[in-house]
Parts: structure tokens; C-alpha cells; sequence
């Protein structure tokens, strides 16, 4: 009886595959990736941003709105982008390609298909974490080099974090028409309120409750301690342990929703 072969193994096996697609696509991504963390920081930072003239308090610890908005900026665009990454691709491959009904006649076993797609998706967000800080830094919005390097790595963990609830919905609905009520009702209220443009405490006492409830601003909040190096320990633990906890259960439930949908 021949060994089991590890799921490390099977990864590696499509490395060929999720490459070629990258390679294929690329270009249009790097270039979105460019230029909405430019746009983005002169409108909102720089413009609207002069504006604004606070005392460094009420902006947690940021001197200029820019400073502050940045990090929140980081993580809208990766959650942003694992909302994409997750939906249409995956209703893709399932509806429209077929290509993980391909992948399931091979010996890839059905969790070997997600580890693979996310794979592809976590190098996605590396590549678009690592242009907006390279876009930004030289803004001077960034404390220390080290907190720009963490920022990628947050905007990676909340992509993740993001991509996981719409790849395991995505795998059980298989239609894509819920996409756009389920960006403005779902993706946008979240950018916009979840202490991305504004501190948290200007909403009510029960709204900044809900808000604090939300995967983004745990994602904002750590993002911001790395670029304002105001490094709070126990709060970024909390932070890690909600999106690492909610990327867990999400990935669970991905391959078992992949998994009954490929058996249709």
C-alpha cells in the first residue's frame, strides 16, 4: 500500500496550474493595486485630509488624517480584494470553466483544491499589500520600517480573512447574481464604518459596540498599531485570535461546502 501523500505535496502538484493563471492576469492587478492606494491617500489623505486639523489624540496617536487613514485604506483594499478573489473566480470554476470538477477527476482531494485557490489568493494579497506600502512610504505614513512590513502581512491576514466567508458562500450558492447587493449592503457599510475615515468613538455607544463586532476594524485597528508604532500586546493578540479564529472555522466550512457541491 502505497503512503498517503500530504497535502504540502498536493499543493505543490498545482503549482504549474494557479502560476499560469497568475502570470495570464497580473498586470491588470498590479495596476489597480498602484494606483487606488495612490488616489486614495491624495484624495482622502492629502486633500481632504488638509481639512482636517485635530489633535493627534482624537486621531489615535496619527499627527495628520493621512497617517491615520492610511492603515484603514490597507486594510479596505484587502478586504476588498478578497471579496473578489472569492466570488466570481469561484463561481468560475465551478459554473462557467468547470474547473474544479477538472481538478476532482485528478488524485487532488477536495481540500487540495482550496489549499490551492487560497494559496493563490494569499500571494494575491502579499502582491497588493506589499504596492500600497511601497505606493505610500513615501508619504512618511509609516513609524518605522518594521511596522510597514507587519502592515503587509495584516493586509494578507485580513484578505484571508475576508476570502474564506465568500469562498465558502460562494461554493454553496454557485450563482453569482447576489455579488453586487452583497457589496452594498455588506462590503461597502463595512469600509465606511468600521473606523477606516473616522474613529469609532464619533458613532454612538451601540453603533461603535457593532462595529467593533465586525473582521474589518479588528483588521484597521492592528493595522494602524503597526504604522503609528502604537503597539498595544493583548489588543493585537485579541485581533489575531478573532481573524485567525474566523479564517479557521471559514476554511472548515469552505471544503465542505466545495466538497457538496462537487458531488452535484
Amino acid at each position: 500500500m502505497s503512503a498517503p501523500v500530504s497535502s504540502l505535496d498536493m499543493l505543490g502538484r498545482q503549482f504549474d496550474f494557479w502560476w499560469a493563471l497568475y502570470r495570464r492576469t497580473f498586470r491588470g492587478n498590479v495596476v489597480s493595486s498602484f494606483f487606488f492606494p495612490l488616489f486614495n491617500a491624495l484624495a482622502m489623505g492629502v486633500l481632504l485630509g488638509g481639512y482636517v486639523k485635530v489633535d493627534p489624540a482624537r486621531l489615535e496617536g496619527a499627527t495628520s488624517y493621512l497617517a491615520f487613514v492610511v492603515p484603514g485604506l490597507l486594510a479596505g483594499n484587502a478586504m476588498m480584494t478578497g471579496f473578489g478573489d472569492a466570488s466570481y473566480p469561484v463561481v468560475g470554476a465551478l459554473k462557467w470553466d468547470r474547473t474544479y470538477y477538472a481538478m476532482q477527476a485528478s488524485p487532488l482531494r477536495v481540500r487540495d483544491i482550496v489549499n490551492g485557490h487560497l494559496g493563490l489568493m494569499a500571494f494575491r494579497f502579499l502582491v497588493a499589500s506589499s504596492v500600497f506600502v511601497l505606493v505610500l512610504a513615501p508619504f512618511g505614513v509609516f513609524a518605522t520600517w518594521w511596522g510597514a512590513l507587519g502592515a503587509v502581512v495584516v493586509g494578507v491576514f485580513v484578505g484571508l480573512a475576508f476570502a474564506l466567508p465568500m469562498y465558502a458562500l460562494s461554493a454553496r450558492l454557485g450563482e453569482e447574481t447576489w455579488f453586487t447587493l452583497l457589496w452594498r449592503v455588506g462590503v461597502m457599510p463595512l469600509f465606511l464604518f468600521s473606523g477606516a475615515f473616522f474613529p469609532l468613538s464619533n458613532l454612538s455607544p451601540p453603533l461603535s459596540a457593532l462595529a467593533k463586532l465586525m473582521p474589518l476594524w479588528h483588521g484597521v485597528d492592528l493595522a494602524r498599531m503597526l504604522c503609528l508604532d502604537t503597539w498595544d500586546g493583548p489588543q493585537a493578540l485579541l485581533h489575531i485570535g478573532y481573524l485567525g479564529a474566523l479564517s479557521v472555522v471559514f476554511y472548515l466550512v469552505s471544503v465542505r461546502e466545495l466538497e457538496r457541491r462537487l458531488q452535484h
